[in-house]
Order: C-alpha cells, then sequence, then structure tokens
C-alpha cells in the first residue's frame, strides 16, 4: 500500500531555503578612518561541533594549523511535528495542466520544522552586529515563497517564525580559557508535504447532471434534470470555453419541454 515511491525534496528545500536567509550576514570593524568587512560563515550542523572545535588548540604539525574563527553562524533541524491547525480536507486533490498533460495530486499535508540557529562570538559586539542584522525582519514571522512540487504548480508561501532568543556566555575557568559568546535563536518554518502526482491526462469532466424532485423521499421521481456540458464540447482545460445548459422537465419519468441556455 506505501509502496509507490514519491520524493519531492520538500525537507531539503526547506532547509535550503531557511539558511538562505542568513548566507549574506556581514560583519564590520572600524579602526580610525578605515572599515574592514567581512562575510559571516555560515554552515549547517550543531552548535557542539563548533564549540568542540574551539576547546582544540592548533597543531602546526598538520594542515589544521589553526582552530575554527569567530564569529559564525551555525543551524540545524530541531523537530519535525504535524500541525493539526492548518489540515486541509484530505479527499481534495490539485489538478494542474500543462499543455496537453494534465497531473493530480491529493492535497498537501501541513508540517512544522523546527530549527535552531546558533550565533558563536568571541566578543559581544560582532554577536550584536550579526543579532541586529535578523531580529527586524520577524515580526514575528518571514515569509518564503518556495517552488515545493513543479509537477503540480506549487509556489506556496510559508512562514518562518522567530520563537525565542537565547543568550549564554561561556567563560568559566582560568584566564587562559577562550571565550564564547553563544546567542541561541528557535524558529519553526511551516511547510507542507505533498504525495504521489499521477498523469491523469484524459481525465477532465465534460459533463454534469443534477436531478430535482420537490418530494423528499428517496423513492420520488424527478421532475426537472439540469445538464452543464462545455461549448465547444470537444473544449480542452485550458481554453477558452463556455457552456451550454439544458433543462429537462419530466412527468411520470418522462422527459418533456426541454430548454436549452447557452453562457458564454
Amino acid at each position: 500500500m506505501l509502496g509507490t515511491y514519491s520524493y519531492h525534496e520538500i525537507f531539503k528545500k526547506t532547509v535550503i531555503g531557511f539558511g538562505t536567509l542568513f548566507n549574506n550576514i556581514e560583519l564590520r570593524r572600524t579602526s580610525g578612518s578605515k572599515t574592514e568587512v567581512m562575510k559571516v560563515p555560515l554552515a549547517y550542523g550543531p552548535k557542539q561541533k563548533f564549540l568542540a572545535r574551539l576547546a582544540q588548540l592548533g597543531d602546526l604539525t598538520t594542515k589544521d594549523r589553526t582552530q575554527i574563527t569567530l564569529p559564525r553562524i551555525s543551524f540545524e533541524i530541531g523537530a519535525i511535528q504535524y500541525d493539526p491547525t492548518r489540515k486541509l480536507s484530505p479527499t481534495s486533490y490539485i489538478r494542474h495542466t500543462s499543455g496537453d498533460k494534465t497531473n493530480k495530486g491529493f492535497m498537501p499535508i501541513p508540517y512544522n520544522v523546527n530549527f535552531e540557529l546558533a550565533i558563536l562570538s568571541k566578543n559581544q559586539d560582532d554577536a550584536l552586529q550579526i543579532l541586529e542584522q535578523i531580529l527586524p525582519h520577524f515580526q514575528p514571522s518571514f515569509n518564503i515563497t518556495m517552488n515545493l512540487v513543479a509537477e503540480l504548480g506549487e509556489k506556496r508561501d510559508y512562514p518562518v517564525t522567530l520563537l525565542s532568543v537565547e543568550y549564554d556566555d561561556q567563560y568559566e575557568g582560568d584566564y587562559d580559557t577562550r571565550r564564547t559568546l553563544i546567542y541561541t535563536l528557535q524558529f519553526v518554518a511551516k511547510t507542507y508535504l505533498y504525495g504521489p502526482v499521477a498523469d491523469k491526462t484524459g481525465e477532465v469532466i465534460t459533463k454534469a447532471i443534477v436531478d430535482y424532485a420537490t418530494d423528499a423521499k428517496v423513492t420520488a421521481p424527478r421532475e426537472v434534470r439540469y445538464t452543464v456540458t462545455p461549448d465547444p464540447v470537444d473544449a480542452d482545460p485550458d481554453d477558452n470555453f463556455g457552456f451550454n445548459e439544458l433543462y429537462s422537465e419530466f412527468t411520470d419519468g418522462k422527459s418533456r419541454n426541454p430548454v436549452t441556455n447557452t453562457d458564454e
């Protein structure tokens, strides 16, 4: 039952979209009339990994002769949770037509992806410069437009919400201990997951019939039938077409006096 292969790279796109928000953070240091500008490094991974690198001393006998530089930014996925508040009808579907091909897929499932972003710095001014380039854009959300499923033409805006900001000054020990300032920001990105996309070329409804009755009983004979067909009948879904409407009255189950109306 679950063997139908489907991979739309939703989580991968969500991670890339989240990281792209912070890939252009700059740090500026002014000394006299000169201003030094540097781009803050951004990497995916837990902050503990970079803290461990900071604790290691540089070895002049190897290629890695120095500790990692600060400041830098790291981020990682914290949790993935289903969001019932954004639930859509599971029986509804999306139909997308491109040329002579029509794709069909069921409505997406809402999921929240939690992210933890860490700002590591050795002095307070550097950390605050980075922080003030991030916080003003989240009030508390920032929308990202992503092309989630190309086969369905699905481009959605999903909000990235800032949940909290925590501060940690790791400056315990002797005077030889290197100081590390850590600002930890918690975010949640509200995205959607899509199931398999099927090729449904030719499954276009070209005729709809509705019967009306004056009696609520199930056995009541129909008295009026309303029929709608496209004009022309061979129109494609992406064509500019009108509708033919046909009203038929019934007496004792037999049709009489059909009336036709054309709506362009």
